[in-house]
């Protein structure tokens, strides 16, 4: 019996193969949320409407692999990217990692079930409108805190074993 210890804990974000980086994300939705941000003091806004191409109950992009044919200034995250995203949550597993800390309960590389991400309540699902129905004048209307509030005493513990 090994305790070979798991990849996030033991590689740094630039050490990780490509499918290892795509697995760190959890499926929240939170980084495809639109965001404003104030011109003069630079503070970030979150707001509840999601990007065109993101799926509202799955949480997952409809069109990944040609996201930038639809969406030309998509943000992809790269190792170089994670410290300098001020706006990425508190509970993405790439600013966990770069951070030196480990991944909740709730993530699928430790659940072992990406419906956990929804289960603990820290995702977008059910939670947003698709910013093809709002106004751009009125994307002030949809500001919200609770991408950036979840923190560690918030979250619920990990449901019982049966």
């Amino acid at each position: 019996m090994t305790d070979e210890v798991p990849f996030w804990k033991s590689k740094t974000l630039t050490e990780m193969s490509p499918s290892e980086w795509e697995s760190l994300c959890d499926g929240c939705g939170l980084c495809c949320l639109n965001k404003l941000e104030e011109w003069d003091s630079g503070d970030v806004y979150f707001t509840s409407i999601r990007c065109k191409l993101m799926d509202g109950e799955s949480c997952q992009c409809t069109s990944y692999p040609n996201r930038w044919d639809f969406v030309p200034d998509c943000v992809q995250l790269t190792p170089e990217k994670v410290p300098e995203l001020e706006w990425l949550p508190p509970t993405c597993a790439y600013r966990l990692v770069n951070d030196g800390r480990d991944l909740y309960w709730w993530h699928p590389l430790v659940s072992g079930d990406p419906e956990t991400v929804h289960i603990a309540g820290v995702s977008a699902r059910g939670r947003t409108v698709s910013e093809t129905d709002v106004d751009l004048d009125d994307f002030e209307d949809f500001v919200v805190d609770w991408p950036l509030t979840v923190e560690d005493d918030m979250l619920p513990n990990p449901p019982a074993k049966p």
